[in-house]
């Protein structure tokens, strides 16, 4: 029991009416090995992870998939280029389930697209991605010919030469940079404790606002567009609502059958009137009210008096 096969095979379960003549327990339960990958195995189609080999574009809604994107896809033979089986892998594409078929191409050792999408094509300039250009298929026969061959060489070292100082001038940056692992990680874990005292900083000050996320440090365009929005006040906005609402109402007296809410407010005009009123004949008599002196049974008694006396 020392290999991983041999340790899981002890863990699958033998009912009782097995018996050793009935061969394994895929077959006395009349199941393939692989399960539900194996369920179209009678058509010759077997499900497999495919990996896209280059990015494409789905035929369906024209959007990227990228390299490296993995499908359950349907995998069977559709011929040979000589002793070599031709083999096409069926999937569906997430963005809109359209089919896609793709094919292998042992004579070009590449993949062709048969329907449902199409192959990006990608150019690269060979001295933007600081790469060496492939020889040509002309200059690949030439190679054949040992004085092309020798010329050849010569440009190469020639090359070598001129790029060498280049090389090992960065090879000794490289090297300075990162021989010391110990100020490397102690440059690593200084960044790091920075950035945690940081973040819990910003929580803290997340949580003093009553926000419980962070919030990430101000910057001059947030003060800028903050300075810009002006927020009204509770008493701007019910003053607005106020004067909406007598703007609103008629000055004509309502119908019987009217709503309240019209006679309410000019109930509160008419008071909102007698009051400024009130206040600018204050402001008149210098605070001297004769009219609320008048008032009460004393006064009215004194008045009947002095009236029989004359």
């Amino acid at each position: 029991m020392s290999t991983l096969a041999a340790a899981r095979a002890d863990n699958f379960y033998y009912p009782p009416e097995w018996t050793p003549k009935q061969g394994g327990l895929n077959k006395f339960h009349g199941q393939h090995a692989l399960r539900e990958r194996a369920k179209k195995i009678d058509q010759g189609i077997l499900v497999i992870r495919f990996e896209m080999p280059y990015n494409i574009w789905c035929g369906g809604c024209n959007s990227m998939i990228a390299k490296g994107v993995r499908f359950n896809a349907e995998k069977k033979q559709v011929g040979n280029y000589y002793s070599t089986k031709i083999w096409s892998f069926s999937m569906k594409a997430a963005c809109c389930k359209q089919e896609i078929v793709i094919q292998t191409d042992p004579k070009n050792c590449e993949y062709l697209i048969i329907s449902g999408a199409q192959k990006k094509t990608e150019d690269y300039d060979v001295e933007d991605a600081e790469t060496f250009a492939l020889p040509a298929d002309e200059e690949r026969g030439k190679l054949s010919d040992p004085f092309y061959r020798l010329e050849h060489q010569e440009e190469d070292l020639q090359k070598k030469k001129e790029a060498e100082p280049v090389i090992v001038r960065l090879q000794r940056v490289s090297d300075a940079r990162h021989s010391d692992d110990y100020v490397l990680n102690k440059a690593l874990r200084a960044r790091l404790r920075s950035q945690k005292k940081r973040v819990s900083e910003e929580e803290a000050t997340s949580r003093k606002m009553g926000i419980n996320i962070r919030l990430l440090p101000s910057t001059k365009e947030d003060a800028a567009s903050a300075a810009h929005v002006k927020f009204s006040s509770k008493f701007e906005r019910n003053r607005k609502d106020k004067r909406a609402l007598i703007h609103a109402a008629s000055i004509f007296p309502e119908a019987p059958g009217s709503s309240l809410s019209n006679k309410k407010l000019l109930d509160l005009e008419v008071k909102r009137r007698k009051i400024s009123a009130a206040a600018a004949s204050n402001l008149l008599t210098g605070g001297f009210k004769p009219s609320s002196m008048s008032k009460g049974p004393i006064s009215s008694v004194r008045h009947k008096q002095n009236s029989r006396r004359f």
